[in-house]
């Protein structure tokens, strides 16, 4: 088909809110290793310094420091140890047994969007795929089982370095547009929720120039209440100033605005 641009999108945040599954497997981890329960803003403002994508590299890094910052004699888990927990807790068994059979955190998961909005896309002759740090038996779950996407275009996590390296947005990207980067070439955004997720399109301007990277940022759902619009407004604004060129806090704002993100 015609091809007027392609969108890749993050899962977590964006996809399904994992307010109470991956964060509160985070929360709960930390909580076992530490006796301390880090508030889901605690988690923010680990992830805004853009290197913390890797939930179990981030509940490893909470329990260190709050291990240090208060000067206990605890010793920190391994990470195996911290992904043994994790895993139990998001999953509630083994992620290779069959869905049905999960019992973990990973049911409280709400989607965010439904298929008809990726039929919305290709009927406007936009592409679209999925890179995520996500744990490929979850991203199938909810692109496959949840949303009914048939064999969806999906970068996950081990099929490539971690966000913010752009190897996996710019692997799938390429594989999707099946041309060249570069002044000719459809545009390429990414939606995601995290400063990481920013700077994986910052990261691949550096590889191709000529290409145009659109970087999109969505608020997260936990932030978007009455009472945390203070919190909301903050978070937009580090999003911004990380570099990105639009943010936005539904995935249905696309489509107000997709001729404009796609216009020569």
């Amino acid at each position: 088909m015609q091809t007027r641009g392609l969108i890749l999108f993050d899962i977590d945040g964006v996809i399904r809110d994992v307010t109470n599954s991956y964060r509160l497997s985070v929360q709960k981890t930390v909580l076992k290793f530490c006796n301390w329960e880090p508030t889901t803003y605690d988690i923010d403002a680990l992830k805004n310094e853009g290197i913390w994508n890797n939930d179990w590299d981030l509940t490893l890094e909470l329990i260190k420091r709050f291990i240090n910052q208060n000067k206990l004699s605890l010793k920190p888990p391994t990470r195996d140890k911290v992904i043994k927990n994790f895993e139990k807790l998001y999953f509630g068994c083994n992620p290779n047994e069959n869905y049905l059979k999960w019992s973990g955190f990973i049911n409280n998961e709400k989607l965010l969007i439904d298929k008809n909005f990726f039929n919305f896309l290709t009927l406007n002759e936009i592409k679209w795929g999925f890179v995520s740090g996500a744990e490929l038996p979850s991203a199938k779950f909810i692109l496959e089982n949840r949303l009914k996407l048939h064999n969806p275009p999906l970068i996950a996590m081990n099929d490539a370095p971690d966000k913010p390296n752009p190897e996996g947005f710019l692997k799938l990207a390429n594989s999707l547009l099946e041309e060249d980067f570069g002044r000719n070439c459809p545009p390429v955004a990414y939606v995601g929720d995290t400063i990481a997720d920013i700077q994986t399109i910052l990261n691949a301007r550096e590889f191709h120039p000529s290409q145009r990277f659109i970087s999109i940022g969505v608020t997260p759902p936990h932030l978007q209440t009455l009472k945390n619009s203070h919190k909301q407004s903050q978070y937009e604004s580090k999003l911004k100033a990380a570099g990105a060129d639009f943010i936005i806090r539904s995935l249905i704002d696309l489509k107000k605005f997709h001729k404009e993100l796609f216009k020569t």
